[in-house]
């Protein structure tokens, strides 16, 4: 089963780039999102046309997530989605403008490289997705990061962030609550099945949360930054928080030996140093649209 998880891990990949250059074009046609008004600014990014199409789009990409959670160890899964991330330069190119560089090109080898890697070593020093979690673990970190997000968010919107710092500080705000409510989801998608009562629970809120915070955050990242600086360091930011809730909270282990241990650490610095590449390149570049 890990091995389709993998599949449908790409696939989510490979959708939700999509989706993400198509908000980019909706958040920068619609008025700036305001944190203290969560529904008057979602109403107005949801007017436009762009940002409801790569909404639609992100729903198909999450459900794809779901389902390799169900069928692969957090994260793997994590690790691959930010990875195939990395191929958001071919429609980029080909639908938005986005020109090629060789860094680019560089960072497409890595990923497949990455991604190669790990497709070999699934199933070998992994669990299966069922492994259990630590309820005081699970506490410690959904409670810590949560924290940590909620003052990023606080952050840039402090006058000293102000065009420098404002669109990294909230670009990792959001991938980091969105690693969140992945560590939340992936509990619920085990529990909820056999124990429908258990939806209603403190992890159902955390999800919630993660989910609201990482919608406005991402939001204002993709009006204040360059679209492709804003998804790498939003997804490699998910991908660590996820990693690390996938080690702490479920036990997820790198490998059963120091030859898979090495194997796919390498992997993991590959699809890491991938995404890290794209965002370093003028070219890859996208122009800024005048807003409405």
């Amino acid at each position: 089963m890990s091995e389709l998880g993998l599949i449908l891990a790409l696939g989510c990949a490979l959708v939700s780039g999509v989706s993400l250059l198509c908000k980019h074009r909706g958040a920068n046609h619609a008025p700036d999102v305001v944190f203290s008004s969560p529904l008057r600014s979602a109403s107005a990014l949801f007017q436009q046309g762009w940002w409801t199409m790569g909404f639609g789009l992100a729903s198909l990409a999450w459900c794809l997530h779901m389902a390799a959670l169900s069928m692969a160890p957090l994260s793997l899964v994590q690790s691959v989605i930010a990875g195939g991330l990395a191929l958001i330069a071919v429609p980029a190119r080909r639908w938005f403008g986005v020109s090629i560089g060789p860094r680019e090109l560089m960072g497409l080898g890595l990923s497949a490289g990455g991604l190669g890697l790990l497709a070999l070593t699934a199933g070998h020093g992994t669990d299966a997705a069922g492994s259990t979690s630590s309820e005081s673990a699970m506490l410690a970190f959904e409670g810590g990061a949560v924290a940590l997000g909620a003052a990023l968010i606080w952050s840039a919107n402090h006058p000293r962030f102000a065009a420098q710092l404002d669109w990294f500080v909230l670009a990792a705000a959001a991938g980091l609550l969105l690693g969140v409510a992945n560590v939340a989801l992936k509990t619920l998608v085990e529990t909820v099945p056999g124990s429908p009562d258990t939806v209603v629970s403190p992890l159902t809120l955390v999800a919630v949360i993660g989910g609201v915070g990482t919608f406005l955050a991402f939001a204002r990242a993709l009006q204040l930054g360059n679209p492709v600086a804003v998804i790498v360091v939003s997804s490699a930011t998910t991908t660590l928080a996820a990693i690390l809730g996938g080690i702490l909270v479920y036990g997820d282990a790198l490998g059963s030996d120091p030859g898979a241990i090495i194997v796919r650490s390498s992997a993991f610095i590959a699809i890491v140093a991938a995404a890290a590449l794209l965002p370093m390149v003028p070219t890859g570049q996208v122009a800024q649209p005048q807003r409405a």
